[in-house]
C-alpha cells in the first residue's frame, strides 16, 4: 500500500512538470495539421496559425524546429499588407508569403531578435498566408519568388 502511494504522490508531483515542458515543444509530425505541396512536389508540415493570438505568439520561445515542418499564418480571403518581427523568437527562420493566386511573392530570411527595437519583415506584395521554417528551407528546397503551391492540405484556406 505504501509503494502505491508514494507512486501515486510522484506522478502528481511530475503531472504539472510534464504539461509544462509539453506546452514548449516544437511543433512535430504529430501537431503538424496540415502540408503544403510546393510546385516540384516538395512538402512542408504546418500547425496552422488562423486567429490573431495564434499569429501574435507564433513561433516565439521555440528553441528547434524538425527539417520539414513550420508554421502557416493564414488570413483567409483578406490581402495583408502586414509585417512580422521575431520578437522572441528563438531560432532563425525563413518566411514565404503567398498571394490570393497561391504565388509565392516573397521570401525573406529573418533573425532572432530578443530586445526592441526588432527589425521587421515585410512583403513586396500583399499576402494572404506567411510560411515559417527553418532558415534557409526554401533556397534548399529550390524554392523561388514567383513559385506556386501546388496543394493546400488540412485547414488551410
Amino acid at each position: 500500500m505504501d509503494a502505491v502511494r508514494t507512486l501515486a504522490a510522484a506522478l502528481l508531483t511530475l503531472a504539472p512538470l510534464l504539461t509544462a515542458c509539453a506546452q514548449d515543444d516544437p511543433p512535430t509530425s504529430d501537431d503538424a495539421v496540415g502540408t503544403i505541396t510546393f510546385e516540384g512536389g516538395t512538402t512542408l508540415d504546418v500547425r496552422v496559425a488562423d486567429d490573431p493570438d495564434e499569429r501574435a505568439s507564433g513561433l516565439m520561445g521555440v528553441e528547434s524546429l524538425p527539417d520539414d515542418e513550420g508554421m502557416a499564418f493564414d488570413f483567409g480571403d483578406q490581402p495583408q499588407t502586414g509585417e512580422f518581427w521575431m520578437k522572441d523568437t528563438l531560432i532563425p527562420l525563413s518566411i514565404a508569403f503567398v498571394d490570393e493566386g497561391r504565388r509565392i511573392v516573397t521570401i525573406l530570411e529573418m533573425e532572432p531578435c530578443e530586445a526592441e527595437p526588432c527589425p521587421t519583415y515585410g512583403s513586396d506584395e500583399p499576402y494572404v498566408r506567411a510560411i515559417e521554417a527553418n532558415a534557409g528551407w526554401f533556397q534548399r528546397h529550390g524554392i523561388e519568388v514567383g513559385d506556386r503551391i501546388e496543394e493546400i492540405d488540412g485547414p488551410i484556406g
